[in-house]
């Protein structure tokens, strides 16, 4: 008679994970710095707890480790680390990005200068799939602007803060995006569309409030500036987008936006064939930490969840769950609380999807809409986490003349973001998840 397979609900075998967060914390709370240590040395420290603790045998768990690492959803979400890695570094060194920057502020007025920074980040971190990328790129521009000018740095930080978590979150290269649809095995396209229908409004708002916060800036006192840029530059991130948004797989997305970004630097001698191949390289290797992080915390999930672990937290928060808007409240709880002790809104997703995703299945959600959700909330802790590092690099650059609570009461983004994504979920109609 065969054995039961069935999985019995234990907290200890959460100890496991549980070392990999709290090592990962501990050391950034100690280090004053939540990147001091790299997170996947923090994920072998919770596998070498799981197989001193667990007791099958130790070919049992290396198989279960690797089983867990070799997932076709974590695979998938390594490869496209990978390409979007290379599509940035290509993108880069044509000088894509500078372009985005300079066309932006060329065209604004200073009376829109609030809105066109909300604009320009949200645009730049779209593009990019990076809040952070977009912050260090934009970050010093919008402050030797504000000591220039008649404008608020504090109106103008905010709404970099919130541009650039606006277009992370939608961004189709965006670890967040990437982790989170893989995760809940979802198209992208179809996490974005999901996407656009909550962030939008929140944007258009805050748009609308920039504004009108712009209106009484004086021009007279800016200096001309002239600004340099070619338009074509930008077409990479514009095929990315649009290819992304009308469906089209996203390996084949990322592999052409890098061969024609490496086309069009090679175009305007901006490197050649061969140095293109090293750039792209160069792409690969800065994603070797978010990859070595999907890969071994793929592993350790498998290790915990073969124990019971998994399956305890399900059990506790389904004791909180009555119907399809808890349990989507249960999911956002979930990340919410993850990501405000690790501080690492990717990593959050990772650890909470395939939780998630079992929420989802048992109460029929849509996947995307899950997705979305996930996405989000992440999103918004990470935004406004003080210990965040888009708020600590914003305050950096800063150079003292805000503080924390100046750059927070002024992000309407996000803040509208939370409010408005409460109410999606509290006043939407279900459908049946769908699968892709």
């Amino acid at each position: 008679m065969a054995q039961s397979t069935k999985v019995i609900p234990k907290f200890s075998a959460l100890i496991p994970l549980l070392v990999f967060v709290f090592t990962f914390l501990g050391v950034g709370i100690y280090q004053n710095d939540f990147y001091a240590l790299p997170a996947p040395i923090a994920v072998i420290a919770g596998i070498i707890v799981a197989f001193l603790m667990f007791k099958q045998s130790i070919n049992s768990k290396i198989k279960t480790l690797l089983k867990g690492c070799g997932d076709d959803k974590i695979l998938t979400m390594c490869l496209i680390y990978l390409l979007a890695g290379a599509f940035a570094a290509i993108t880069k060194a044509t000088g894509s990005v500078d372009a985005i920057v300079n066309l932006g502020l060329d065209y604004i007025s200073i009376h829109y200068i609030y809105f066109g920074v909300f604009i320009i980040a949200g645009f730049l971190s779209v593009s990019t799939g990076t809040s952070v990328g977009s912050i260090i790129a934009l970050a010093p521009i919008v402050v030797g602007f504000a000591d220039k000018s008649s404008v608020d740095l504090g109106i103008l930080c905010g709404a970099l803060l919130g541009g650039s978590m606006f277009g992370d979150n939608l961004s189709v290269i965006s670890d967040t995006t990437i982790a989170a649809t893989q995760s809940l095995g979802c198209k992208m396209s179809d996490k974005f569309k999901q996407n656009i229908k909550i962030a939008v409004p929140a944007a258009l708002f805050t748009a609308a409030i920039l504004i009108f916060q712009g209106f009484g800036l004086k021009a007279s006192e800016t200096e001309t500036v002239v600004y340099s840029y070619s338009i074509i530059k930008i077409l990479p991130y514009l095929l990315v987008i649009i290819l992304s948004i009308i469906g089209v797989n996203v390996f084949i997305t990322l592999l052409l936006g890098v061969v024609f970004g490496g086309v069009l630097g090679v175009f305007y001698g901006d490197f050649t064939i061969i140095e293109s191949t090293k750039i792209a390289y160069t792409g690969f290797t800065s994603m070797t930490e978010i990859f070595l992080l999907s890969l071994l915390t793929g592993g350790l999930a498998a290790l915990v969840k073969k124990n019971g672990g998994i399956e305890f937290i399900l059990v506790k928060i389904k004791t909180l769950i009555k119907n399809k808007k808890t349990a989507q409240f249960g999911i956002a709880t979930l990340v919410s609380t993850t990501n405000m002790a690790i501080a690492n809104n990717t990593v959050s997703i990772i650890i909470t999807g395939p939780i998630a995703k079992t929420i989802n299945d048992d109460y029929q959600l849509d996947n995307k809409k899950t997705a979305s959700i996930l996405d989000i909330f992440a999103c918004i802790t990470q935004g406004l986490l003080p210990y965040g590092a888009q708020v600590l690099m914003i305050l950096s650059f800063s150079n003292g003349k805000i503080d924390y609570l100046d750059l927070v009461s002024n992000t309407w983004y996000l803040l509208l973001l939370l409010i408005y994504t409460l109410v999606f979920i509290s006043f939407t109609p279900f459908r049946l998840s769908k699968t892709t």
